[in-house]
């Protein structure tokens, strides 16, 4: 979704109008982009990603039969094994899309996701489901209702998701898209560059910082979305900067070192003031216990508890595991 901000706010300059199609509900396909939707200009030119655009040209003709004064339409479309194998699913499938003007859409979603911040739209759809009113809803706010909660929700979790929910008043759509995670890595060198090109690959922000005041003013600008992965054993700098981060509240603090050097680190900080209960946050020795071997391997087990983490996700880490820290 956020990919398509430009576009949508191109097409409203230029006066184009347009709709914007994700799916309510869905059942198979495997996995897939949580974050998928397509923008359709009113000539039928389909702008974004899902499912491999296997139904681009059904929803183009539904699109087109909206009526003067919908501001929804809920659709349903599947797919069966051979289509799904044609257009390199994993498997077939079924879903709910929910196609609406862009102009029921309001002008500050795409705003906001232009510039990255974490935000929420929440979609109310009447009970025929042929009215559609949006809100958008920033990580900031104060939730007010259940979906405003559950908005709050999603975005906590650092990754794109949606929820369907259904009540009394109907069914309310909930789309969340955090800011993206931005892995700031202490220390270059090999290993670095390697979480630096693992992160990308996720599309993740990455930085490689070398000093403490550096590290210190990248995590306080990004502390909602940054990941620290302190790699130098260096103590005029892991330390500081472990200490800064914990200070900051950053969602994800690792450390790499033998288990001589993570408690080390331990003494570092408890000498510095930081609590018992806020080291016990801290990811060191870092990574899953993937039994990672090469610099590749541990720039993956690095970036797969970042994952974890970030996804509530209770993962096997090596700081949990008694073995030897190399697979």
């Amino acid at each position: 979704m956020r990919e398509l901000a430009e576009t949508a706010r191109l097409w409203a300059a230029e006066g184009r109008g347009g709709f914007l199609a994700r799916p309510v509900a869905e059942e198979g396909f495997g996995p897939r982009d949580p974050a998928g939707a397509v923008l359709i200009d009113p000539r039928g030119e389909c702008v974004g990603a899902l499912y491999r655009g296997v139904f681009d040209a059904e929803l183009v003709a539904e699109a087109g039969a909206l009526r003067d004064g919908e501001t929804a339409r809920v659709c349903e479309v599947s797919v069966g094994a051979d289509e799904a194998a044609r257009a390199r699913l994993t498997c077939g499938g079924r879903a709910e899309i929910l196609l609406q003007p862009l102009a029921s859409v309001p002008a500050a979603w795409w705003e906001l996701l232009a510039e990255g911040v974490g935000v929420a739209l929440v979609t109310r759809l009447s009970e025929g489901a042929d009215r559609a009113v949006s809100e958008v809803v920033r990580a900031t706010d104060v939730p007010g209702t259940d979906s405003e909660r559950r908005a709050g929700e999603l975005l906590a979790t650092r990754r794109p998701g949606r929820d369907a929910l259904y009540g009394g008043s109907g069914l309310v759509l909930v789309e969340a898209y955090p800011s993206a995670p931005y892995v700031v890595i202490g220390g270059g060198g090999e290993l670095g560059e390697l979480i630096a090109r693992q992160a990308g690959l996720l599309g993740w922000e990455a930085v490689i910082v070398t000093e403490p005041a550096e590290a210190e003013k990248v995590l306080a600008a990004r502390r909602d979305a940054a990941c620290l992965a302190m790699l130098s054993h260096d103590p005029e700098f892991d330390v500081p900067t472990l200490r800064a981060a914990l200070a900051l509240g950053i969602p994800y603090v690792g450390a790499l070192g033998s288990r001589r050097t993570t408690a080390r680190r331990r003494e570092g900080l408890l000498a510095a003031g930081v609590a018992q209960a806020r080291l016990e946050t801290v990811h060191g020795p870092i990574g899953l216990d993937l039994g990672a071997r090469t610099p590749a391997e541990t720039a993956l087990a690095i970036c797969a508890e970042m994952l974890a983490v970030l996804g509530g996700r209770d993962a096997r880490g090596v700081r949990d595991s008694d073995g030897p820290l190399r697979g």
